[in-house]
């Protein structure tokens, strides 16, 4: 059964944003000092001194038994701060560290703990904590929202991310169809499901236009060189063969852990469409990458896909019932995430793939979280098509 929206941390206003407002949340203690800290990332990365100035200026890693203190806004707060420091620490200067320093781990790792995350920067902390209004009155799309933690800073980056945001508040209203099509189906109502899917199509037209604006402020070279860099995690990762020692974390002890880096696989809202239109991915090792993604996405997200997959039964309902136009309002849904993955796949390689190759981690041809990106993208916008439906 789907339940209420609310019920795992999402709205059709604002989809898989945070419901609060990230722009007040306020930090006192040691976490102000910290989150200052983080702030001043733009001026401090490009010294090439990051990390020593991380460990002279934060506080002692037993801040970490003082998370269970935070609030739910608060502790998402600490996580956006903090996992912005630790991939600076990690990709801020040339050569990658084997042991990431306790007054960094520590926390980072109570505050993953605390919210059912991964120790490093996940999609969450990038883009969806991490982004508010300017006017609180107006709606959260490109002339209106703002990034609050960055890592350079500057245009490119801001963008890059708030393309996204734009997109997952989109999104919201997509989502928020899915729990009443799925009862019209149960209930055999044609007219709904597909009066409900010709709605769905028109929202997804309406994402896949802020997607295209990607080059309007995000210059492909830029975001190789300036923004890619920082969001690479450690797991299949040519630069950390074995991962960091999370120093002072004891449930890690002195193994070296591997954590995937953020990317927009990490985003909920395409395999939320899979789940809810029934489409399947082939078994194979880039399937067990994507099913790997899973658990680094916000419980309460997680739960919402595992929820709509074990709930419905749109396709066999839509296939059974020979009805063209409701055929055809399902056909522009699944068309229309082949054409939003295939728009993804084009960007990966204009912004990426085509780059000027970089032996320090940066790799052409090996994504953000440790894949053979072309090879899996391609693949899952054919698979994706390959589940339109005939009459």
């Amino acid at each position: 059964m789907i339940k209420d929206l609310n019920h795992y941390d999402m709205s059709a206003e604002r989809g898989f944003l945070c419901r609060h407002n990230a722009g007040d949340v306020t930090l006192s203690g040691d976490w102000a000092v910290a989150a200052k800290t983080a702030l001043a990332l733009p001026q401090i990365l490009p010294s090439g001194r990051v990390r020593a100035h991380l460990k002279s200026h934060l506080p002692d890693g037993d801040i970490a038994d003082q998370v269970k203190e935070l609030t739910d806004a608060q502790a998402r707060a600490a996580m956006v701060h903090y996992s912005f420091m630790v991939q600076s620490y990690v990709w801020g200067e040339p050569d990658a560290p084997t042991v990431m320093p306790r007054c960094l781990a520590m926390p980072m790792v109570a505050l993953a703990d605390r919210l059912g995350q991964q120790p490093l920067l996940p999609y969450s902390g990038y883009v969806l904590d991490n982004w508010d209004r300017l006017d609180r009155g107006g709606p959260i799309d490109l002339s209106n929202i703002y990034m609050i933690q960055n890592f350079l800073g500057g245009q490119d980056e801001n963008w890059f991310v708030l393309v996204h945001v734009a997109i997952e508040a989109r999104a919201g209203a997509v989502l928020a169809a899915m729990g009443p099509i799925c009862a019209a189906a149960e209930q055999g109502d044609i007219d709904a499901v597909q009066s409900g899917l010709e709605d769905m199509a028109s929202v997804w037209g309406d994402l896949k236009a802020i997607f295209d604006r990607m080059p309007d402020r995000c210059d492909p070279y830029v975001y190789f060189e300036r923004v890619r860099p920082y969001i690479h995690g450690w797991k299949d990762n040519p630069a950390l063969p074995d991962g960091i020692i999370y120093e002072g974390v004891e449930k890690y002890g002195d193994t070296p852990r591997a954590f995937r880096g953020q990317t927009g696989s990490q985003s909920s809202i395409v395999p939320s469409m899979d789940a809810f239109l029934g489409i399947g991915h082939a078994a194979d090792p880039l399937r067990a990458f994507l099913d790997q993604l899973h658990i680094y996405r916000p419980p309460g997200h997680r739960a919402f896909i595992d929820d709509v997959r074990a709930t419905s039964r749109l396709r066999d309902f839509i296939s059974a019932s020979g009805h063209k136009g409701l055929v055809n309002a399902y056909n522009a849904n699944v068309q229309a995430v082949a054409d939003f993955r295939s728009r993804h796949l084009e960007y990966a390689a204009s912004y990426i793939n085509k780059q000027s190759k970089n032996a320090d981690g940066n790799d052409t041809d090996v994504g953000t979280g440790g894949t053979p990106f072309m090879k899996y993208l391609k693949k899952h916008r054919d698979e994706t098509q390959a589940n339109l439906l005939t009459v």
